[in-house]
């Protein structure tokens, strides 16, 4: 769970609440809650939210917590290609987790395996934290490139022929929409 900083500024603009207002809500020793707020409503996350942070803005701005919040799932060192993935996690973004999984279910390609188990760890998030699992929309759906593993094929005359063992983190975020 992370906060949506497009959502959460326009909540606070539309509820008129000042920023030291809000900043009061957080009772978290030893972090100083206005410049963490500043950072969190530029989408800069350091220090993190907490759970009970984001339980005690949305009780501030007067809303759910799942108006302000989206759900986040991952899958870290896939041994398969960035470039590979992209194609299938480019299919589901915008889509509702019905017809998100349908694709992923359906699809052919290998990639969809790991986009489905980052997207069933984003709505199983969701799930514990009591959001409407039949209104989830996919927000968020990127991968990254991780480290690869550097191999050599030895070839004739004593050479040597490199193999590049790729891997990717795929990231799946869902909201409420």
């Amino acid at each position: 769970m992370n906060l949506n900083t497009l959502k959460f500024n326009a909540r606070v603009k539309s509820a008129g609440i000042k920023p030291e207002d809000l900043a009061s809500e957080i009772k978290r020793p030893g972090i100083n809650a206005t410049s963490a707020l500043r950072n969190w409503s530029k989408g800069n996350f350091k220090p993190a939210p907490k759970r009970e942070d984001l339980r005690s803005l949305a009780a501030a701005l007067s809303v759910p917590v799942t108006d302000i919040v989206r759900f986040d799932g991952a899958h870290k060192w896939a041994r398969i290609s960035a470039r590979k993935i992209r194609l299938v996690s480019d299919l589901i973004r915008g889509q509702d987790i019905d017809s998100a999984l349908t694709m992923l279910k359906f699809s052919k390609k290998r990639a969809a395996v790991f986009v489905r188990k980052a997207l069933e760890s984003a709505i199983a998030c969701a799930e514990e934290n009591d959001a409407d699992v039949s209104r989830l929309v996919v927000s968020e759906s990127r991968v990254d490139e991780g480290p690869t593993m550097k191999r050599f094929q030895p070839k004739d005359r004593g050479r040597a022929h490199p193999i590049m063992k790729r891997s990717s983190h795929v990231h799946v975020a869902v909201e409420v929409a």
